[in-house]
């Protein structure tokens, strides 16, 4: 590499600023695509809930047990976003999110062959790793690759795809059970066929470049300018045509750089917050529905699974209404709507399960789908946006650590919860965290939409 005296910081503090303010015509596109990876992690973490029952009636595992094979991957998660991140800030998004998918491929194949739930649980742990990962580079590539406005609809799109993985898991199940698949074949193959998504994703992303923002932070100017007339049709000529050595950035820096500006910390704290309590309202009542409806008599189990896919369509509607609501009234009003319908639904949906009202529930289970998919859907974009591109990684990383640790506590125990204090007051216990998502989204987050930081 040729070196040469490094330019002034100024010089590449224009690079950066011009570039994640400018549009690409490809970062649809690739916002797309990163996006497209969600559709893999909906499958994987949630096609388990799905054929829970089956995998029950083959090994009847005790309620500890059968929460850990749901919740291993969400433990994995946990690992992934913080190392997955770290390592993006490291090496590179590109790397990462080849390597992530890679990992997924073999791993969600090997847990179609695993001879019991203890393996079930060791694989699926392990698969949470690249998924973590795959999520926090993701999102931090987007926030690179496209411009302010465009990247935090794209960005805030991921509820959206999580439900359109959720209705294509669930119309698999119902073709499976509609030509009567013997049921352990069905969730074999139920929880392998994620392996094939991933492989289509890793195939498309195979040519997608390094973000110009990462190259121009490492001193790779030359990379940088080339990408940079790929993707913006730029060739960046405030910055000298050689590349540069630069100091390694300390990790350990980022949370002491959040709290040098009140903004920035602000909507980073309200996001962790966020993070969290959207995490948990899913993890305990929405994750469990097809089991509750199972256990409280709403249907058959191909009548549960149908009424399932319908909520998680009418979810879907709601994921791509949210963030094109987000520019209008900004993601103060999207945290605030989102969180006090789901208080509201909740109420509902225990009153439903105190009266033994199976026709209510339903319905009050969609209300709280639709809330959800709008108060669930900037808290990743908000903290990975507002980090400076030296964190970003890191700093996506670190907000998806909050979403994977409840999510892994939430799944492991919520079946404990359920026996030891039944449906309706478990369902009501869950209206503790909307609660806290809607103070925290009145008091503590600032109007952060379109917000511009190098």
């Amino acid at each position: 590499m040729q070196t040469m005296a490094l330019p002034p910081q100024t010089a590449m503090d224009t690079a950066v600023r011009h570039l994640i303010t400018n549009y690409s015509p490809k970062g649809n596109k690739v916002g797309w695509l990163m996006m497209a990876s969600i559709l893999v992690e909906a499958w994987d973490l949630y096609s388990i809930a799905f054929v829970l029952i089956f995998i029950r009636e083959q090994y009847n595992p005790d309620p500890l047990m059968l929460g850990l094979a749901a919740a291993g991957t969400q433990g994995g998660a946990l690992i992934g976003a913080l190392i997955g991140g770290w390592l993006s800030d490291k090496i590179g998004r590109r790397v990462m999110f080849l390597v992530t998918m890679v990992m997924f491929i073999v791993l969600a194949l090997a847990q179609a062959f695993v001879p019991g739930v203890g393996w079930l649980v060791v694989i699926r742990f392990l698969l949470g790793i690249p998924l973590g990962s795959d999520i926090s580079t993701g999102y931090t590539y987007i926030m690179e690759s496209m411009a302010k406005g465009e990247r935090e609809v794209m960005g805030n799109r991921w509820q959206f795809m999580f439900a359109i993985g959720e209705v294509l898991t669930l119309a698999v199940i119902i073709a499976f059970l509609l030509i009567d698949m013997h049921h352990e074949t069905l969730w074999r193959v139920t929880l392998g066929l994620g392996a094939l998504p991933a492989l289509i994703i890793l195939v498309m992303r195979h040519d997608v470049p390094e973000t110009a923002v990462w190259l121009v932070q490492k001193g790779r100017f030359r990379e940088a300018k080339q990408v940079a007339r790929e993707m913006f049709n730029d060739n960046l000529d405030m910055l000298p045509d050689q590349d540069v050595v630069m100091p390694k950035a300390r990790t350990s820096a980022f949370l002491a750089d959040l709290r040098k500006d009140p903004i920035r910390w602000r909507a980073t704290l309200y996001g962790w917050i966020a993070c969290f309590v959207q995490a948990s309202e899913f993890s305990t009542f929405a994750f469990y529905l097809p089991v509750l409806f199972a256990m409280v008599g709403v249907s058959s189990i191909l009548g549960n699974n149908l009424v399932t896919m319908a909520l998680f369509s009418f979810a879907a509607l709601s994921g791509w209404v949210g963030p094109l609501l987000t520019p209008k009234i900004g993601h103060r009003g999207i945290a605030i709507a989102g969180f006090s319908i789901v208080l509201v639904s909740l109420l509902v949906a225990a009153f439903a399960l105190y009266t033994d009202n199976k026709v209510l529930l339903p319905f009050a289970a969609a209300g709280m789908l639709w809330g959800h998919y709008w108060d669930a859907s900037n808290c990743m974009t908000i903290p990975t946006m507002v980090a400076k591109p030296l964190y970003r990684g890191t700093a996506s990383g670190f907000a998806y650590m909050f979403v994977k640790l409840p999510s892994f506590l939430a799944i492991f125990l919520f079946p404990s919860l359920f026996a030891a204090i039944g449906q309706a007051n478990a369902t009501l216990f869950v209206t503790i965290f909307p609660v806290i998502g809607l103070l925290a989204a009145i008091f503590i987050l600032p109007e952060v939409y379109g917000y511009e930081n190098d």
